[in-house]
């Protein structure tokens, strides 16, 4: 692979979906499987509009972990940043798509995942302070030794280039929300565009409104904040003082799962493509919706043809109305 342009770093799994949809996991007979974790499908995203990516993470020493390297490099993603941990296994992580629009997701990553023991041994430094667009989440920062090395990576980068925060709050991977809140809120002073929903924000800045909370962190030095909010579309917000509201993409919900990542990669590419804040978000939502309307977090994210055709009908639509 030539120059890298997107590192993501962070969680990797294994996704089973259910091959009988609108019955309770204890009743599902089979299921598929599909590469997963947020920063691991923020990176095929980004494959997948044409961006040179690659991941930190790592995985265990067995055939989930061979699985993941193999889906990386047919999805065109870069597995040379995949360490093993000989003592773990891979994580696996059971869906059971009711409701669709946000189903219950059962975690195997006991008595730790591979990806939060990141040490500094794992990290390709020289790529770290170089890459165009660097990607971690907060996920990343829920245990040791993850979290000290994640803030290492981010006093490294120094905020060169695009150092992207995705908020990524997922509540069973923390004590409670307090302690969430102070670990991920001290990356903010690391990071110049933050990423995130309304219960995100509320953990990292205090507030879930989508205004105040801008505000809130553009005053620790973001330079741009994307606020997903559902139904009422995406807000963004920059240092310069400018606002936009970017409205939703209508799609019919087959799974939300992995919607934010195929958000996040394609607002990497946005950024990477110098387009300005709304632009990219829009881009980014249409890319969001078009995994909500699909099954699997991997596999489901769209080419930029998809996006374009998407946005392009929302358009039309909009004349004819």
């Amino acid at each position: 692979m030539s120059e890298l342009e997107v590192l993501t770093v962070g969680r990797v799994g294994v996704d089973l979906y259910p091959e009988q949809s609108g019955v309770p996991l204890a009743q599902v007979r089979t299921f598929a499987k599909s590469l997963g974790g947020t920063a691991t499908n923020v990176a095929v995203a980004a494959a997948r509009m044409g961006r040179r990516s690659a991941v930190v993470t790592k995985v265990g020493a067995d055939g989930f972990g061979e699985y993941v390297r193999t889906a990386l490099g047919e999805f065109g993603v870069s597995a040379r940043y995949v360490a093993t941990s000989a003592d773990l296994l891979t994580p696996v992580v059971f869906c059971e798509l009711n409701p669709p629009a946000d189903p219950p997701l059962l975690f195997y990553r006991a008595p730790i995942a591979p990806d939060l023991t990141l040490t500094e041994d794992d990290i390709p430094w020289d790529v770290v302070e170089s890459v165009p667009l660097l990607w971690v989440t907060g996920t990343g920062v829920s245990a040791e030794p993850a979290r000290s090395t994640q803030h290492r990576v981010l006093e490294r980068r120094a905020r060169r280039g695009h150092t992207v925060l995705d908020l990524d709050y997922r509540p069973m991977f923390w004590p409670d929300a307090t302690t969430a809140g102070r670990a991920i809120g001290a990356l903010l002073d690391h990071v110049n565009v933050v990423v995130g929903n309304r219960t995100e924000v509320r953990v990292a800045v205090g507030t879930d409104d989508p205004g105040a909370a801008a505000e809130r962190l553009v005053e620790r030095g973001v330079e741009l904040a994307v606020i997903k909010c559902g139904a009422d579309g995406v807000f963004v917000a920059d240092a310069a003082g400018h606002r936009w509201t970017v409205p939703p993409c209508r799609v019919e919900v087959v799974c939300g799962l992995g919607a934010g990542d195929g958000f996040g990669g394609a607002l990497a590419h946005g950024l990477l493509a110098g387009w300005d804040p709304r632009r990219a978000a829009e881009y980014a939502n249409a890319a969001g919706a078009l995994v909500a309307s699909r099954l699997a977090c991997a596999d489901a994210m769209p080419t930029t043809a998809e996006i374009e055709e998407l946005l392009c009908r929302g358009r039309r639509a909009e004349e004819i109305v």
